[in-house]
């Protein structure tokens, strides 16, 4: 489409030299939920593609974030008992949730059933799940609301949540394996059963209840970081330095080993200049869109590293997409509007925010089924249709 091409010819070759290596130490994925995938899947016709269960795991997240966006658009319903979300809608979202999450876990075995493991399958997941990393923390927030959790320390959740979903990319752009993080399985249960709880006893409970002085957003926040340098941040670190000592990895030069980083941290900077500088504080006044504008940009950067580290080609030190924000921040944070007699107004920041959020959207998606596309085309296959088993097939890899 409009003649853009994505993959390379070293990308193609790449690709047709993968081989999917992961290792998964989860307790709670290896003893229960794989038994329990592997059960389910029984059900499931071998026709079915297992990208079309990957994407209607996706689909799910995606309604379940509007349906609560509708309810609660700003994150204050939870400010104001008369405008509460209803219970039911918590229900619902608890079973999109974890519907969601089962699917994800299923679609590799789909593909084993059906013999179509390769890639592209492993691509188009880890690629969704990237856009899933902003879409379902932003559940949470509807739940302690602004007055307990105001937008610019959503920011700084957000990002943490965005660091743990890169750094396992990152490590595995270093050592060649997937290390399946334990965070994952713990995190999609943990927000499963806050929302059913949420459903029984409603979501005031999250705005009354203390612990040691401490509110829920509080416990929320501090959780995020504490958990990640418990379970994962020193593991990753750890894996990587046993790569380079142990010679099992990629070997790569120190900093070409950390080009993943900048990307990221140049996002997180470029975001963090415009949140705590803009002309009319933008974050309060469109926090939901500022957070899809940046989940966007953050899954276009992750994205583009899966398909590095997948292909073993070099990754990028920027991304594009982050040039149209860099000018939208230069205009939004401008320090001399007074002294030009100036003043951009809330409305013309506003219109900013959504025309930037359309054109990044637009853009990623372009790149997403651009690359699938382009992979589709090379090993001559269909995203969401099983092949004849007689035919060479590469659709999908994901660990036991």
């Amino acid at each position: 489409m409009l003649g853009i091409k994505y993959l390379t010819e070293a990308h193609l070759k790449g690709f047709e030299r993968y081989k999917y290596n992961s290792i998964d130490t989860s307790y709670l994925s290896v003893y229960i939920m794989h038994p329990f995938w592997n059960k389910c899947v029984q059900y499931f016709p071998k026709w079915l593609a297992p990208n079309l269960i990957t994407f209607s795991g996706f689909l799910l997240t995606v309604v379940t974030f509007i349906l609560i966006a509708f309810y609660d658009w700003d994150f204050t319903a939870a400010n104001n008992i008369d405008r509460t979300v209803p219970r039911w809608v918590w229900l619902v979202a608890a079973i999109n949730i974890f519907l969601a999450y089962t699917l994800d876990g299923i679609d590799g075995k789909q593909a084993r059933r059906t013999g179509t493991s390769g890639p592209l399958g492993e691509l188009f997941d880890h690629g969704l799940d990237s856009y899933s990393s902003v879409l379902i923390p932003i559940y949470m927030f509807t739940l302690f609301g602004t007055n307990l959790l105001p937008p610019k320390r959503m920011f700084f959740c957000i990002w943490n949540i965005f660091l743990n979903f890169y750094l396992s990319h990152v490590e595995k752009y270093s050592t060649g394996v997937m290390f399946l993080p334990w965070g994952y399985d713990f995190t999609m249960w943990g927000v499963t059963l806050v929302l059913i709880f949420t459903f029984i006893v409603g979501s005031s409970f999250w705005q009354t209840t203390q612990i040691f002085g401490l509110t829920t957003a509080n416990i929320f926040e501090i959780s995020l970081p504490v958990t990640a340098m418990m379970s994962s941040h020193p593991i990753i670190i750890k894996n990587i330095y046993l790569s380079y000592k142990n010679k099992t990895g990629k070997m790569r030069p120190i900093w070409e080993a950390a080009r993943p980083l900048f990307a990221f941290l140049w996002l997180f900077i470029i975001t963090m200049i415009w949140v705590f500088n803009s002309a009319n504080n933008i974050i309060n006044l469109e926090p939901r869109i500022m957070f899809v504008l940046f989940g966007t940009l953050f899954s276009n950067i992750a994205c583009r590293l899966i398909v590095a580290q997948m292909s073993d080609t070099r990754c990028d030190g920027f991304n594009i997409l982050m040039w149209p924000l860099v000018v939208v921040v230069m205009v939004s944070c401008f320090p001399f509007y007074d002294k030009l007699g100036v003043q951009l107004s809330v409305d013309a920041e506003r219109w900013i925010v959504h025309g930037l959020t359309i054109f990044s959207t637009i853009a990623h998606i372009h790149y997403g089924q651009g690359v699938v596309r382009e992979m589709c085309h090379h090993f001559r296959i269909k995203c969401f249709k099983v092949r004849d088993q007689k035919d060479p097939l590469l659709g999908y890899s994901k660990s036991e």
